[in-house]
């Protein structure tokens, strides 16, 4: 029997928030065109390729073994924080706000997705090695600067805002679950 994890239990919080505030502000789920060679649980209806479809986050029924498989490209075991960050739903990333100013948690839209966010973890691990910087896994991105990023720290799990160039610029929090529940959700814009 599997237990809920803190982190977990923060992310459900905060969709459940996230759906309050969309409902409130919206009167319904976000929308977005639909794609069939882009398949996900979350679409909450079947329509026509490019039909404007409703989505909202779906937990995840199966466990991926896509942070083992990212632990042993690296040779180097994942914080479980992550693991179960981004196992827990399917969804589009979701925004949100915080005194640093806005950002968006990524999420995964399917397995597929799962495949380029490993490539894309593995690349930033190995630019960091080459940078002599520790492990650090992002989860998130700021929206007023492409060049910042939010990250876990594998070693501790503490959460930092990161530069691209600059690496570590400051933490943020002691922990992902602190974190997540330190955020103010906002409601998903349709997509075109």
């Amino acid at each position: 029997m599997s237990t809920t994890t803190n982190v977990e239990q923060a992310l459900d919080r905060f969709i459940e928030r996230a759906l309050s505030v969309q409902m409130e502000q919206s009167g319904r789920l976000p929308h977005q065109p639909y794609d069939p060679e882009w398949p996900s649980d979350c679409y909450q209806a079947p329509a026509t390729p490019g039909q404007q479809t409703a989505w909202r986050p779906v937990r995840q029924c199966t466990a991926s073994d896509l942070f083992e498989r990212i632990g042993a490209a690296l040779d180097q075991d994942i914080h479980p924080d992550i693991v179960s960050f981004y196992n827990r739903y399917w969804s589009d990333p979701l925004p949100a706000r915080r005194s640093e100013g806005m950002l968006s948690l990524l999420q995964l839209w399917n397995p597929e997705d799962g495949e380029r966010l490993r490539a894309n973890l593995i690349g930033h691990a190995l630019n960091q090695r080459r940078r002599k910087r520790p492990l650090s896994l992002f989860f998130a991105c700021v929206e007023e600067d492409e060049d910042l990023f939010i990250s876990l720290d594998n070693c501790n799990g503490s959460i930092w805002l990161e530069s691209v160039r600059r690496g570590p610029l400051r933490q943020l929090d002691s922990s992902l679950a602190a974190f997540i529940d330190s955020l103010e959700p906002v409601a998903t814009p349709d997509q075109e």
